[in-house]
């Protein structure tokens, strides 16, 4: 299963992508995290249903310091997780 979300609020600045990447990591979840320009942070997931649905649990409970308006999901094909490897947070230095 491969998903998609879109995490809107206050998620940058606050180790939000840090927060999602243990959090995957945790899951043994592949596929990577990162910051959109309009200042949401954007996820892209695959793995079982199970443990993509504790993902999205995390990404609205959020990290520490965080604030989250709204989780944007949607499945996309199984063929857009090929070639994904262990998560990632796009975009760090």
């Amino acid at each position: 299963m491969v998903c998609h979300y879109l995490v809107k609020g206050r998620v940058q600045g606050v180790g939000f992508r840090w927060f999602v990447h243990r959090e995957a990591a945790a899951l043994e979840l592949n596929g990577w995290v990162r910051n959109t320009e309009d200042g949401h942070v954007e996820v892209l997931a695959t793995g079982d249903a199970e443990s993509l649905e504790e993902l999205k649990q995390a990404l609205r409970r959020g990290s520490r310091g965080s604030r989250v308006d709204a989780v944007l999901f949607h499945e996309l094909d199984e063929k857009e997780g090929e070639g994904l490897g262990p998560f990632q947070i796009e975009g760090a230095w």
